[in-house]
């Protein structure tokens, strides 16, 4: 039994439903579960003394390529829109191997983590032929880490000769994507209380995989009780292939293949129209906002302000590190709090609004609301600390609910705990050794880009 008890918390904001925060309080965990919070302080074999600190909830990632980290800041990208940003990455992403999974992983993961992350999603959809066993390999990442890790069996079956984007070294035929699903779901998918991990199934966007692939992925999907993800309406591109190609708009053919629901959510989500939104809305199929990588790739702004006075389901999340060039949440909760403000002004969502997206908006997006997402008793004992006295954030706390998003935190946070257990301390990784873990990223970086 283990148990963790965390100490003279300055202020804790617990991003429940009725939004309370807590003065001078204590956190008893026990076996990975909040089982207090306020003056009590049980006996624990591990104790936080988080006297003059700020107490979040774990942020919850909900859309990634953590493989990207190793294709991050490349020169011949930096100015391209995303159709010819992804035919030329796709000449770089056909040499993944076990090992280059792994260590992207583990760095972007390591990231998160210091940055406040606890739960992540990584949408995985690219499987050279004879590459090996990547999910495997981001699972052995997970587990080193600690993080509460979603993996996907992504998927294409479009290569350039059927019309799509990438090289046929790195499709499969629908058959080989079910096959290959049905086992993942068996051996990675635990849809248990406080589970560790689980798994969605996610066709990588409807420019590269055909119309079976995605009626066959939503009828196995819920067979089996998983979710599913996808990119959707991220680009004018995008639009315009599939009005040419089946005549509808990219939602309006996602639904026609059985993808709308409060199992769907789609990263991205910018170039939804009005009649588009009142559909989400309808069916609670959800939205991932990629503020940063919106930006970079010259997409545009997500309507997200509207989505949420709708009720659509939105959370947050990072995106490809070669469409972002970083892993850090914290991050994009400032920059979608400053782009918000710029385009929408007085419309635009609190600080504090855009916390919980990150925190009980992503939670909802995994259907894991009841376990994570917020601090509340018998909920998983998932969350960072900060250091209210840091130079950085002298004179800023007056409202700690939305600190976040108007100041920003700049460097790693002081701790964070995924599932009782503690994954940073000081700021630093305790699961790994972050010098040898970078320096043999590094090394795999340079024959992985040079082959």
């Amino acid at each position: 039994m283990h148990r963790l008890l965390i100490r003279n918390i300055r202020t804790l904001i617990s991003c429940d439903g009725q939004d309370r925060v807590y003065e001078n309080v204590n956190v008893f965990c026990e076996d990975g579960l909040i089982r207090s919070i306020g003056p009590e302080a049980p006996e624990a074999g591990e104790v936080i003394d988080a006297a003059g600190m700020l107490c979040y909830p774990g942020l919850v990632n909900t859309h990634h390529h953590l493989y990207q980290v190793f294709s991050r800041n490349l020169p011949q990208v930096q100015n391209m829109e995303l159709f010819d940003w992804l035919v030329t990455l796709y000449e770089i992403w056909k040499g993944l191997n076990e090992d280059t999974i792994r260590l992207s992983s583990a760095v972007g993961m390591g990231e998160l983590l210091k940055n406040g992350c606890t739960t992540v999603f990584d949408h995985h959809y690219v499987f050279p032929k004879d590459a090996g066993d990547l999910i495997g390999a981001q699972a052995q990442a997970a587990e080193l880490l600690g993080v509460r890790m979603h993996f996907s069996r992504g998927s294409m079956d479009l290569s350039k000769k059927d019309g799509g984007l990438p090289p046929d070294s790195v499709v499969q035929s629908v058959d080989e994507i079910m096959s290959d699903s049905v086992q993942l779901i068996a051996k990675y998918h635990d849809p248990s209380f406080q589970s560790m991990r689980r798994l969605a199934l996610a066709p990588c966007s409807p420019f590269s995989v055909s119309a079976d692939l995605l009626r066959e992925s939503a009828v196995l999907a819920r067979e089996y009780g998983v979710r599913l993800h996808t990119h959707l309406c991220e680009t004018k591109d995008e639009e315009r292939y599939t009005l040419e190609k089946v005549g509808l708009r990219p939602l309006a053919y996602m639904q026609s293949l059985g993808w709308t629901g409060p199992d769907v959510w789609y990263a991205h989500g910018i170039h939804f129209n009005d009649e588009e939104l009142k559909v989400l809305a309808e069916t609670g199929s959800g939205v991932c906002h990629c503020p940063i990588s919106n930006m970079k790739l010259a997409s545009g702004v997500a309507r997200i302000p509207e989505m949420l006075e709708m009720g659509i389901p939105v959370g947050l999340g990072v995106d490809g590190s070669a469409s972002n060039d970083g892993s850090n949440l914290l991050e994009e909760l400032r920059v979608s709090y400053l782009l918000h403000r710029l385009h929408s002004s007085a419309k635009a969502p609190s600080g504090y609004e855009l916390l919980k997206t990150a925190t009980m908006g992503s939670a909802r997006l995994l259907g894991r609301e009841k376990e994570i997402g917020s601090l509340e008793v018998g909920k998983c004992a998932d969350l960072f600390l900060l250091r209210q006295n840091r130079l950085e954030l002298t004179g800023a706390c007056r409202d700690p609910k939305s600190v976040l998003c108007t100041v920003g935190v700049k460097g790693p946070v002081d701790y964070t705990v995924v599932n009782g257990r503690v994954t940073v301390r000081d700021g630093r990784l305790t699961g790994v050794d972050e010098e040898k873990l970078a320096q043999e990223a590094e090394q795999e970086v340079q024959r992985y880009l040079d082959q």
